[in-house]
């Protein structure tokens, strides 16, 4: 069973975990080190080592940790953004460029299967879309004629592949399904044999310029490059990327259905906000049901658990349950204008690159991503290049000074007044429980694990400032502002936050007190 950043399992963790292969120096000098070993960073790697490149992926956990190992792994041309969205908010050209690369993303992951002969469950299908009352039709049909401005082909459907009365829809032909670990997993042990190297348990702790190179910096060692790629879903650090991102979380569901019959031929959207999604998946002869939904802002919903009582009502609704096999969250961010941004890093080093803002489209648009970086570090010509750029993210006026006031950690003496007799009285709550309270006038984020341990953390994300709120489904302190999550300890689980949240004090009899506890200010509370 492989790990990733939530309590709850996906459908694709039950695999043995990858095994590194290839070892490194310390201080060893790179082409490229793309950190964050999701489908962005392992593809990336890949198509740069393919290409000549002498490559490392430094990641902060494993393979697949973070949101490539919570995926739907829907792989499509019809995009989360619609083209009539994007011809409104840029122009006809860019969207036909949009629709390009998500056809080259689709196509390449199909070859590449085929290429190296990937046990994946790789499926090509069609895609259907469908409303349900008479303002989803307008907005059908608004779509429908977007998508014939880029010449992607629809036609309208009698049928869907999923038993819900709707009142029209529309099929695109060409799009695609698989395992996504397995994949991945491919992708990376074909990189390592082409002497690439992979390091997990590197969590980037800073980048810096010396003389031509840039010198990464983790934990426990040193690397030189000459350019370095984030595709960590949200670069670390502060960047003016943090405020055009927003986070999302959106919730699964895996089940089994008693009658084979009944699983889903192709993908099937619903036109709800947010909307509902359906695909079946075989893994090792085995019919999987997936269907996912109710996303709402991460840190935004204190009853997370809710969510997974509605996708499963509404599952249950429709389908004829068997079992449900694994249910989770997994997290995305939204770009404002509705496209990724892929290149250059605004305000970082000339040869600093970044790959976020993906929405609901990972798989597509990690592929996409990694083909533009791909083409601008072995300088190839790529007409997406201005068309993702995060150049179009403008500097704001007074931005520095906004960096330099989040930034601010100052030392406390709460740890020394929180006792572990005042922790219990402060944690009446139920195990798996967590929440913010108020302690000599400052925050205190407790949590309860499921055998009593109480853990006592600065709620302040390290990355900004903003208080953590609590995730019961994924037990986790989750950042209501740009997405970064902590485990019940503290633990970094995803960035862009790079350092823990500083623990105050805890009732297990390992744990360390009282070191390095930041001072709350009121008026950093949000």
């Amino acid at each position: 069973m492989i790990e990733r950043d939530g309590a709850c399992q996906s459908l694709w963790q039950h695999m043995p975990r990858y095994e590194t292969t290839n070892k490194v120096r310390e201080n060893s000098r790179f082409d490229t080190i793309i950190v964050g070993a999701g489908i962005t960073g392992i593809t990336t790697a890949f198509l740069l080592q393919q290409a000549g490149k002498h490559c490392v992926v430094l990641e902060a956990n494993t393979i697949g940790f973070g949101t490539t190992g919570g995926t739907t792994a829907h792989i499509n041309t019809l995009l989360d953004t619609p083209y009539k969205n994007i011809i409104k908010n840029f122009d006809k050209q860019t969207a036909l460029l949009v629709k390009q690369a998500a056809m080259h993303a689709v196509d390449f992951i199909h070859s590449t299967v085929n290429a190296l002969n990937i046990d994946c469950e790789f499926e090509e299908t069609s895609a259907f879309l469908f409303s349900q009352d008479s303002e989803q039709l307008k907005e059908l049909q608004d779509i429908v004629a977007g998508c014939e401005k880029v010449n992607l082909a629809t036609h309208y459907s009698d049928n869907i592949p999923v038993p819900i009365q709707f009142t029209s829809a529309i099929e695109i032909k060409g799009q695609a399904k698989f395992h996504p670990l397995r994949y991945v997993y491919a992708l990376a042990k074909a990189f390592e044999e082409s002497g690439g190297v992979i390091v997990e348990n590197a969590r980037v702790i800073e980048c810096s310029e010396d003389q031509n190179d840039l010198v990464v910096k983790t934990d426990d060692a040193h690397y030189r490059t000459v350019s370095l790629v984030y595709a960590t879903h949200i670069p670390p650090g502060v960047n003016l990327l943090h405020l055009r991102c927003a986070p999302w979380r959106s919730y699964a569901m895996a089940v089994t259905l008693n009658n084979e019959d009944d699983y889903p031929s192709g993908l099937a959207y619903d036109m709800y906000d947010p909307y509902h999604y359906y695909r079946a998946q075989k893994i090792d002869g085995k019919n999987y049901l997936i269907v996912g939904g109710e996303d709402h802002k991460t840190g935004h919903d204190d009853d997370t658990e809710s969510h997974f009582l509605r996708l499963e009502s509404h599952i249950r609704k429709y389908f004829d349950v068997e079992e449900i096999v694994n249910r989770w969250s997994s997290q995305y961010f939204e770009s404002v204008d509705g496209l990724p941004y892929i290149g250059h890093l605004p305000g970082a080093p000339k040869n600093v690159y970044v790959a976020t803002g993906f929405g609901g489209n990972g798989i597509t648009y990690g592929t996409i991503a990694a083909h533009i970086l791909g083409d601008i570090l072995t300088s190839k010509k790529t007409e997406y290049e201005t068309l993702f750029a995060p150049s179009r993210v403008k500097p704001i006026a007074g931005f520095t000074d906004f960096i330099s006031h989040n930034a601010d950690v100052v030392k406390s003496l709460i740890g020394d007044l929180l006792t572990k007799e005042k922790l219990q009285e402060l944690a009446d709550i139920a195990p798996g429980e967590g929440r913010v309270v108020r302690f000599e006038n400052q925050l205190v984020a407790i949590s309860k694990d499921a055998d009593g341990n109480i853990h006592a953390l600065n709620p302040l994300c390290t990355h900004m400032k903003c208080t953590v709120s609590w995730n019961l489904a994924e037990q986790s302190w989750d950042c209501p502002c740009h997405g970064a999550r902590y485990s019940p300890s503290g633990k970094v689980l995803t960035g862009p936050a790079s350092k823990d949240l500083t623990l105050i004090i805890s009732t297990e009899s390992k744990s360390k007190h009282k070191s390095n506890v930041m001072h709350v200010h009121e008026n950093d509370s949000k």
